[in-house]
């Protein structure tokens, strides 16, 4: 069942049992209504009958004259019940009511009291109450016109709750298409936006409820998805461009080998070294491709983790691979993260400081508040390369020249993120840069108190 059909019966079936509830309530109070004034009337016509009897010590029942009318009708059908159980009725009646309870208001161990009885054939209302001398009376009215009354009541109730079922059906069908538009439009927009693939379309969220919220969503949700697709498509186009170069070049290295078969020892191994080389600079760049592709959905497993000895580990690779002096400054500080992704970017931030200071100068780590800040001694980053600093494959003009994937500082910036911390770059005073990683810190536990002594 559609949601249309499921909204449109829940409003039909809500507003049907509101009306007949609010019918069935009245045809109650109308009903009441009724056989109160009945109750009323056959009150009254007893007490004359009690004061009669009241007068006459030994009333004279069989002088009483009954009503015309077979039962009563208005007038009224009496009955008098002695304290024996034996029935007296009036003159010109053989019709006899049902004394049950009669014979206990006769003798005075019950109060009168209404009941409900069919008599030959007529609908009663039946009074019973207790008359001088150990006699119950009995007097009875049809109710013949009050149910003629709720039956044309009830059938005026049935045709009007046929039209309101109609109504409310009509109503909750109307309700739903009002309702449920703006949904519509938004799933038909959604499935021609996956049908032509086009992400730049976009749907009306020009609406200030809970549906345009949804409309909201659903556009960012877009935004969101336009953007990665454009970042998967640079980013094969950029490491088609970057995989391309070294793999040409290492393919004309070979090439040349082999058509020049009588080479010179010396240039055979100077080709072969450029070429192996490059093919290990392209391995490297696969490497980091790699690297750089599954950080976007793997999860690291965190824990608690030393900074200041991850940094000291970092930095005495570096130390042995670029032959460079560094200065570390590593104080206590205690991170939540992996410590191998940790140590990946600290590496990274190594290698380019390493890559950009002058020979014979020395690298500035510092450890401490949760960050580490690397330093070189390089000719600094000029303000048109700050913003793209960061980005994949981007590389500065002056690094063009330089090996390198353009790709170390794109991970740093990743494992930051994934982490729940920054990486930024600023001028240092002196000349060179200074790159810090911030990652959230967690607090020392707080110290458990001395026993308090006696």
């Amino acid at each position: 069942m559609s949601l249309r059909a499921r909204l449109t019966l829940g409003i039909a079936g809500l507003l049907t049992l509101a009306i007949a509830g609010a019918f069935f309530a009245a045809y109650v109070v109308v009903r009441n209504e009724l056989h109160e004034e009945l109750d009323n009337a056959l009150r009254g016509r007893a007490t004359s009958f009690v004061r009669f009897g009241r007068a006459t010590p030994q009333p004279p029942f069989r002088g009483i004259p009954g009503g015309a009318p077979p039962l009563g009708e208005a007038t009224g059908y009496i009955q008098f019940v002695r304290a024996d159980g034996t029935t007296v009725l009036p003159q010109d009646e053989h019709v006899r009511l049902p004394t049950t309870g009669a014979q206990a208001v006769a003798t005075g161990a019950r109060g009168p009291f209404f009941s409900t009885a069919t008599v030959a054939g007529t609908h009663l209302r039946i009074y019973t109450t207790r008359l001088a001398g150990n006699t119950a009376l009995e007097i009875a009215r049809p109710l013949t016109e009050i149910d003629h009354s709720l039956g044309r009541i009830r059938m005026l109730f049935d045709a009007i709750w046929v039209a309101v079922v109609l109504a409310a059906a009509a109503i909750g069908l109307f309700v739903s298409r009002a309702v449920l538009r703006p949904v519509r439009r938004l799933t038909e927009d959604a499935e021609r936006i996956a049908a032509t693939g086009d992400l730049r379309e976009r749907t009306d969220q020009s609406r200030s409820d809970e549906l345009g919220r949804l409309a909201v969503a659903f556009n960012t949700m877009l935004d969101a998805l336009a953007r990665s697709v454009s970042a998967q498509r640079q980013l094969v186009a950029d490491a088609s461009h970057e995989l391309r170069t070294p793999l040409a070049t290492a393919r004309t290295n070979l090439e040349v080998i082999e058509l020049h078969g009588e080479m010179d020892g010396a240039e055979r191994s100077r080709i072969l070294a450029e070429a192996i080389d490059e093919l290990r600079e392209m391995t490297q760049l696969i490497e980091e491709l790699v690297d750089l592709a599954r950080g976007d959905v793997h999860v690291f497993e965190t824990q608690l983790v030393r900074l200041d000895l991850v940094a000291e580990e970092a930095v005495a690779a570096a130390a042995r691979r670029h032959g460079r002096a560094i200065d570390a400054e590593l104080d206590e500080t205690v991170v939540e993260g992996s410590p191998a992704a940790l140590g990946r970017a600290i590496s990274n931030l190594l290698d380019n400081a390493a890559k950009w200071s002058p020979s014979g100068t020395a690298i500035d780590v510092t450890v401490a508040d949760g960050a580490v800040s690397v330093r070189d001694r390089g000719p600094g980053i000029s303000e048109e390369d700050l913003p793209h600093l960061f980005d994949r494959f981007y590389r500065a003009a002056d690094a063009r020249t330089l090996p390198g994937s353009g790709l170390g500082l794109a991970i740093v910036r990743q494992i930051a993120e994934a982490h729940g911390g920054t990486v930024s770059v600023e001028p240092a005073e002196g000349g060179g840069s200074v790159f810090t990683l911030r990652l959230p810190p967690v607090p020392a536990p707080a110290p458990e108190p001395e026993p308090v002594r006696a």
